[in-house]
């Protein structure tokens, strides 16, 4: 058609301007929800093991540090560090079951034997009497206890009770595991990872990589140097009160104490607790004692600490903490302030330096 003619070429074949497929977009965009809602319920199954496996990973990391030193200054080898590391932290375990199970089947024990004596001398008490006159309490216990279903319903609480503590079990042992092959074959991990970045920038990728890791395990030896001193604070004070679980309850702050922010708190009260039923002068005066010594753990030694190990404002900190918990509570506040490290550095090496080029 010669131009300038004023008319519009039609396209070959003679057909009109073609119209999209509605139905098969339409249908292409329905597969592609059902594959995303698929993928979805798939990680909600199995969002147990990848908690698993994200804790194992972090404590694998956490522990590196102290592998590496075995190997240089012990010339272990990586397998022999690593055994060593499984034995120390298999020991600690065991001592802690020591210190824990026997008092607490002894305290069980002594409340099943003096329990009508307990139940009597409540009685007697003007306050009980009154309870009693004003409610039958026990007369409601005698019911409830003679009631035909009561067997079922202790039966199905002791279940409960006992899937509980088999799947804590079963948790456990898992992350051990896997903290075990993850420790063994972390540096090969690492390699892999970095193989997924252009070789123009593997090496700056490695050095930041390298540090984030050095950084998480300075975040976990920070951790345990504040629960070993609480506990350690925790033992004299309690053997200077004269209270028979020392070690026990020591250890009981210990292991809470590397919960962030409330496992100070959560021992404290632990401890308050178990000395006071002994003495509740002595229980009260432990409370105070926990209160004063958590204010100088939360603004004197944990800052210096965690700042020197992590490099990451307090601020920050209790921040991530408090968010990470909300999210995925208590593994959540533990991997929060070294998430907030590592976004820290790669903040100070990689996005400050390229906005101030620009």
């Amino acid at each position: 058609m010669p131009p300038g003619s004023g008319l519009t070429a039609l396209p070959a074949g003679g057909d009109g301007p073609r119209h999209p497929n509605y139905f098969l977009l339409g249908f292409v965009g329905a597969l592609g929800v059902l594959a995303a809602w698929l993928l979805v319920e798939a990680l909600i199954g199995v969002r147990a093991v990848l908690v698993y496996i994200l804790v194992a990973l972090f404590l694998a990391v956490g522990l590196n540090p102290v592998i590496e030193g075995l190997r240089d200054r012990a010339r272990m080898p990586r397998w022999g560090a690593v055994l060593t590391v499984c034995l120390a932290l298999v020991l600690f375990a065991a001592v802690f079951v020591w210190a824990i199970v026997p008092p607490l089947t002894e305290q069980a024990a002594s409340f099943a034997a003096n329990l009508p004596d307990t139940v009597d001398s409540l009685r007697r008490t003007p306050f009980f009497a009154d309870l009693e006159r004003r409610y039958d309490v026990l007369d409601r216990i005698e019911a409830l206890v003679t009631a035909p279903d009561f067997g079922q319903q202790l039966f199905g609480g002791l279940v409960g009770v006992g899937q509980a503590v088999f799947n804590t079990l079963f948790a456990t042992f898992t992350v051990f595991v896997l903290t075990l092959f993850f420790m063994a074959s972390l540096p090969g991990i690492l390699d892999v990872s970095y193989r997924f970045v252009p070789r123009s920038n593997r090496d700056g990728v490695r050095r930041i990589g390298d540090e984030i890791v050095q950084r998480i395990g300075a975040f976990i030896a920070g951790q345990l140097v504040v629960a070993a001193f609480g506990g350690v604070v925790a033992f004299f004070f309690l053997w200077a009160v004269g209270s028979a679980y020392a070690l026990t309850l020591a250890l009981v702050v210990a292991v809470t104490a590397l919960i962030p922010l409330v496992g100070t708190t959560i021992g404290a009260l632990a401890a308050s607790v178990a000395v006071a039923l002994g003495s509740p002068l002595l229980g009260l005066v432990t409370l105070v004692f926990f209160l004063v010594y958590q204010q100088i753990e939360s603004y004197v030694i944990s800052p210096r600490v965690m700042r020197h190990a992590v490099d990451v404002a307090p601020t920050a900190n209790i921040t991530a903490a408090l968010v990470g918990g909300t999210l995925m509570g208590l593994v959540g506040a533990l991997l929060a302030i070294p998430t907030v490290a590592a976004l820290t550095i790669i903040l100070k090496q990689v996005v400050f330096p390229r906005l101030e080029r620009r």
